[in-house]
């Protein structure tokens, strides 16, 4: 699985991120421009000594990352989407992606994508929820669909 983190602003999720990404073997793809420097120690704090373990790529843009995996599935998550997280069938390799803290996903990206949009039931009183509890929540049931191979219980 991979993880796509679309212009993210805060080190503390990102890191919380990165750190889950090293557990579970998921590739963390980070697109520019970030809200901060990787050698934040906040992001370094969060993500304590996992950082080396992590399958971390950049790029410039999400175009970029389209590019380099054209044959891949792409879910995007984000409030408002057709299907809940937990309806849609995950496969090895995709790529589970999610937008910035601020302002989430860019309208004309999840318009192209109505079909892989997908989004996380909560109370109409909240906006979002917190984005390293996001990715923890749609990762793990894309892992559990697939049986959680490879994971220790």
């Amino acid at each position: 699985m991979h993880i796509v983190l679309v212009e993210p602003e805060i080190p503390a999720n990102t890191g919380n991120i990165s750190r889950t990404c090293a557990v579970t073997d998921a590739g963390l793809h980070l697109i520019r421009p970030l809200g901060f420097s990787t050698a934040d120690k906040h992001l370094k704090r969060a993500g304590l000594d996992y950082w080396h373990k992590l399958d971390l790529h950049y790029y410039d843009n999400f175009a970029e990352l389209q590019q380099k995996h054209p044959k891949e599935k792409f879910w995007y998550i984000e409030t408002g989407g057709s299907y809940y997280y937990h309806e849609v069938e995950y496969q090895p390799g995709d790529f589970l992606v999610f937008g910035k803290e601020t302002t989430g996903l860019s309208k004309g990206l999840l318009a192209a994508n109505r079909n892989q949009w997908v989004k996380i039931p909560m109370l109409s009183t909240g906006r979002s929820l917190n984005l390293s509890n996001a990715v923890a929540l749609v990762l793990y049931e894309a892992l559990r669909q697939q049986g959680f191979k490879g994971m220790m219980f």
